[in-house]
């Protein structure tokens, strides 16, 4: 059987090989249930954005909401205008008069997405208006925002139902604007009711009866298929298609940015201006900034995507890379992980060792598996950084040398002060001493162990960059608090564990293994 390496790109229809991302993090995104962004946060998310991922565009509020938010956009316009990068912020506006307008203005933003009634039953029953009377108001909108030196670019909200409905209202209407100095017609999918065909019927209609127009597609997820639309519509010449970093976005969210950025790059062959390096580190900030979790199995940003929990796909990757795919996790800032529990034989192991240096026999191999496949059968993590301490335990031998000890801590809490912590370390024989103050328990005795490494030691002491606490359902108070800690140190990042049933002391027993991971030898 012959082998065809070539990856045959599906063929592209009206576009030229590259496709605009327009983000909607910061507006549509804000719209998930619970999820509110302070300004500073705005001004963080917009920069690392535009900056270091080098989407094309954003989308950062709709007009008229708060002033909070007024505050927010003036910030990011005011940095975007030193950066030279207005011209990428986005503003949804409404058709109302001049209060958007004038709104976007005082902010100085100088692009409005106009909100627009692309379905006829949009039209009748909310704005209780004809077409023509509609397209009146939209062109005293346009007209005013020119006049203010604001581009317009314009949603045909629910268009999707629109085109099912009436398709000959959508065409009246963009009839009617396409020579008024719109610069994008953009196209929702307001209800997330398309399927990929739909999509692809609805788009090649669009495109070929208005071939002289920029149309953005924007999907939402409500059937799951928000990222098969966006390539169905970008295959039919979609020239922009809006996304949202983790997929965030009313009811069930919208096309999320690290899938349509890999769908277009590899299924399509679609050259786009992301980079995908930075994936990763936005997804998490905006994990932490909206408080909305990425789930472990999300692709190419979820926690075990690049995970290999069989032993023969460890094998396999051994063996000229058996079970690797286009989706390199180098290619999104992240690294491939080999699991240990009881599915991952020798190889996995084999895989672990050789990334912590650590050389065995084959006979320790062995035993070393045996250990951790009982753990896995008694449902236990276990992660690489345990790897040293469970060939410790079952070797019986002194690796790792434990070249940082606890020898002993306090941490006190009282109402109305600051938690306080002493600390007493030992680092390579040598006892340090230190007291401080912190935010809670476990920041008052990192604080501690901080003035030691810096102050003491003269070393730079790792950055903490993920505290996640696991309880045990069942409400019980006794029960074991698995405590995880991402740190990153030298550019290299490290997970490490902690169970106690206290979680101040899981957190610390976590820290403690983390400052033995990176301690040189003396």
């Amino acid at each position: 059987m012959s082998v065809n390496n070539n990856s045959q790109k599906f063929p592209l229809k009206g576009v030229s090989g590259s496709v605009e991302i327009m983000d909607t993090t910061l507006r549509d995104g804000e719209q998930t249930n619970g999820v509110s962004f302070v300004p500073h946060e705005k001004l963080i998310v917009a920069r690392m954005l535009l900056q270091d991922l080098n989407v094309d565009r954003i989308e950062v509020a709709s007009a008229r909401v708060s002033d909070g938010e007024k505050e927010a956009v003036r910030s990011i316009c005011k940095w975007a205008r030193m950066a030279d990068k207005l011209d990428r912020v986005e503003v949804l506006g409404f058709v109302d008069g001049t209060t958007s307008i004038d709104w976007i203005n005082d902010c100085e933003c100088k692009v409005v997405n106009l909100l627009c009634k692309g379905s006829e039953r949009h039209c009748v029953y909310q704005l209780k208006k004809t077409l023509d009377e509609h397209l009146n108001d939209i062109r005293h909108s346009i007209d005013y925002a020119h006049q203010k030196g604001i581009s317009v670019n314009i949603y045909l909200e629910d268009w999707s139902n629109g085109m099912k409905d009436n398709a000959d209202y959508v065409f009246r209407f963009v009839d009617a604007l396409k020579d008024a100095g719109v610069i994008r017609f953009m196209l929702p999918d307001t209800l997330g009711v398309l399927n990929p065909m739909q999509t692809k019927d609805y788009v090649r209609q669009m495109v070929e009866r208005f071939p002289q127009l920029h149309f953005d597609f924007h999907a939402h997820n409500d059937y799951d298929l928000a990222t098969a639309n966006v390539m169905a519509a970008v295959v039919e010449g979609c020239k922009g298609v809006h996304t949202s970093v983790n997929g965030l976005g009313e009811r069930a969210g919208n096309a999320p940015l690290s899938s349509v950025q890999a769908i277009l790059k590899d299924q399509l062959g679609v050259h786009t201006n992301i980079n995908e390096v930075k994936l990763n580190e936005v997804s998490h900030l905006i994990e932490s900034y909206s408080g909305i979790a990425i789930p472990s199995n999300k692709p190419i940003i979820g926690e075990n995507v690049f995970t290999q929990v069989a032993g023969v796909h460890a094998d396999g990757d051994n063996k000229n890379n058996l079970y690797c795919n286009d989706l390199l996790p180098e290619r999104f800032g992240r690294k491939r992980e080999y699991a240990l529990g009881k599915n991952s034989g020798k190889a996995n192991i084999l895989k672990n060792l050789e990334e912590l240096g650590l050389e065995l026999t084959p006979e320790q191999t062995r035993r070393v598996t045996d250990r951790i496949i009982e753990l896995g059968d008694k449902k236990q993590i276990v992660t690489q950084e345990d790897l040293p301490y469970i060939v410790s335990d079952v070797l019986k031998h002194t690796t790792p040398d434990e070249k940082v000890k606890l020898l002993s801590y306090m941490v006190s809490t009282a109402y109305g002060l600051k938690p306080m912590a002493s600390v007493k370390l030992e680092v390579n024989g040598e006892v340090y001493e230190e007291s401080a103050m912190g935010d809670g328990m476990y920041d008052a005795f990192v604080h501690c162990v901080r003035h030691i490494y810096r102050d003491k030691l003269h070393r730079p002491f790792p950055w903490l960059t993920n505290y996640v606490v696991t309880i045990p359902p069942g409400g019980r108070t006794d029960a074991l608090v698995q405590t995880s800690i991402s740190w990153t140190y030298e550019e290299k990042a490290y997970r490490t564990r902690g169970l106690d049933a206290d979680q101040t002391e899981a957190a610390i027993k976590a820290t403690i293994k983390m400052l033995n991971l990176i301690e040189p030898n003396p």
